[in-house]
């Protein structure tokens, strides 16, 4: 792990376990001791404090001979992030430039039960077949972001990998006839793990610029949720914020301008 980060390394490595959690990647069961050793380049007591401090917060449990586990409703928990409602004239119009400047990798692509963090972001039941693409998106200076996407199976088609490759995920939901209406984004920050370190060509513990997506139809119903890690030194999200009201109730209001990349 990178010694230039400014936190304890079992910090570290409770933060990146805390958003595999958020994100329900632990349903069977937290890697052992030995194997998060291996992956964190880090002595046993490093990894056994990390532990500790999600096992604190109620987040694990660990049980002699059964191993560790999430606790319920744990897949849920989320880092503190600003949340904002997103207008689609604008994410579709930053959507549709990036894919005209970036290139796309599908790297995984499966229909899946929903975790009970998806299931929840999608308003389905745990275990609802749902359409789980994982893509890598570049420039020519190298990797961009490392998206994860989830489409229930009954909202459109299964779409392909070429046509995932070559198109956004939102706009084939337009042309599979799904009637799209507004979406709600959070942004906010996540530590790279081993896998996605390796993918974006950047440090295990590395900040990353992480977009959350809940994107819903004209009839206010969930259709695809989208979990984006980004690499702040290649992405940046532009916003106009502009003082309206009273010059005793003055409020911002946001506009968003873009998404540029380099």
């Amino acid at each position: 792990m990178s010694s230039t980060l400014p936190l304890p390394k079992y910090h570290r490595i409770y933060l990146v376990l805390r958003e595999q959690l958020a994100d329900g990647c632990f349903s069977a069961g937290l890697p052992g001791e030995l194997a998060l050793m291996d992956q964190f380049g880090v002595a046993r007591v490093t990894v056994r404090r990390a532990l500790e401090q999600l096992a604190g917060e109620g987040l694990i449990t660990r049980q002699p001979g059964r191993g560790t586990h999430p606790v319920d409703g744990g897949a849920r928990a989320a880092l503190p992030a600003a949340a904002t409602d997103t207008g689609l004239t604008g994410l579709l119009e930053n959507i549709v430039s990036m894919s005209l400047h970036t290139s796309v990798r599908v790297l995984a692509l499966d229909t899946v039960p929903a975790s009970p963090a998806v299931a929840a972001a999608l308003g389905v039941a745990p275990g609802h077949r749902v359409q789980k693409a994982v893509r890598m998106r570049s420039t020519r200076e190298g990797p961009l972001s490392h998206i994860t996407t989830y489409v229930p199976t009954d909202v459109a088609r299964p779409f392909r990998r070429r046509e995932l490759s070559g198109k956004p995920i939102l706009l084939l939901l337009e042309e599979a006839g799904v009637k799209v209406g507004r979406a709600e984004q959070t942004i906010s920050a996540r530590l790279a793990d081993a896998e996605v370190a390796q993918r974006l060509q950047v440090a295990v513990g590395s900040a990353l610029l992480a977009v959350r997506r809940v994107v819903f139809d004209d009839h206010e119903r969930p259709v695809q949720w989208l979990h984006g890690l980004y690499r702040p030194d290649r992405y940046e999200y532009q916003m106009q914020l502009s003082r309206v009201g009273a010059i005793d109730a003055k409020v911002w209001v946001r506009k968003d301008m873009s998404a540029s990349f380099h």
